[in-house]
C-alpha cells in the first residue's frame, strides 16, 4: 500500500499524529492558568499548572471545575468524598470523625500573627448550603487552601463529580517551582 498509494500512508500518518495529540492536550496535559488567591501558599495567581481528566480525582487532589459563581475554570482541593462528614474545630480538620493533618497549610498558619484560627469551625451542618449531614452521592466538598479568603463548598456547596475537568499533577510556572504537585 505504501508503495502504490504514498499520500495516503502520509495522510493516515498525519491524521494519526493530530489524532495524538488532540489526545495529549484534552486528557494528559491540559493546561490550567491559576485565578486569584483561593489556592495560595500552594498555588499563586498566574501558576500555570497541567491536569489530567484520567486521573481518578483523591482525598487531598487539587482538581478543577467550572466555578458554581461564573463559569471560569478554579482550582480546589477535594476534601470530603461521598459519604464523608467533614468538620473543622480549633483549626483542626475531621473527615469521619478522625483529625487529619494538612501540612499544604503548614506555611500559612506559621504566618499568622492575629491569634486567629488560620480555618473558622464549621460542619456540614452548620455551612448555609443544604441541610446534608455527610457528601452527597456523586459529590466532592472542597476547600480552598487559602481558608480566610477562599469561596469554596463552605459558600457553594458541593461539586457534582461529573463536574471535574481533571486532577492537578505538575506546576510548570513559575520556572522555579516546577515539579510535580
Amino acid at each position: 500500500m505504501k508503495k502504490k498509494h504514498p499520500h495516503l500512508y502520509t495522510v493516515i500518518h498525519l491524521a494519526v499524529a493530530v489524532a495524538f495529540v488532540v489526545f495529549l492536550r484534552n486528557f494528559v496535559l491540559t493546561p490550567v492558568e491559576v485565578i486569584g488567591i483561593s489556592m495560595e501558599p500552594t498555588y499563586h495567581e498566574s501558576d500555570r499548572l497541567w491536569q489530567s481528566s484520567l486521573i481518578k480525582p483523591q482525598r487531598f487532589d487539587n482538581a478543577t471545575f467550572p466555578s458554581p459563581r461564573n463559569g471560569k475554570r478554579i482550582v480546589k482541593r477535594i476534601i470530603g468524598l461521598p459519604g464523608d462528614t467533614v468538620r473543622v474545630e480549633n483549626d483542626q480538620l475531621y473527615i469521619n470523625d478522625k483529625a487529619y493533618d494538612e501540612p499544604y497549610l503548614d506555611e500559612a498558619k506559621a504566618k499568622l500573627t492575629d491569634g486567629e484560627p488560620y480555618t473558622e469551625d464549621f460542619s456540614l451542618s452548620t455551612i448555609d448550603v443544604g441541610a446534608e449531614k455527610v457528601v452527597p452521592d456523586g459529590h466532592f466538598f472542597v476547600l480552598g487552601d487559602n481558608r480566610r479568603r477562599a469561596d469554596d463548598s463552605r459558600y457553594f456547596g458541593f461539586v457534582d463529580q461529573k463536574d471535574i475537568y481533571g486532577v492537578v499533577y505538575f506546576r510548570y510556572y513559575p520556572l522555579n517551582k516546577i515539579g510535580l504537585q
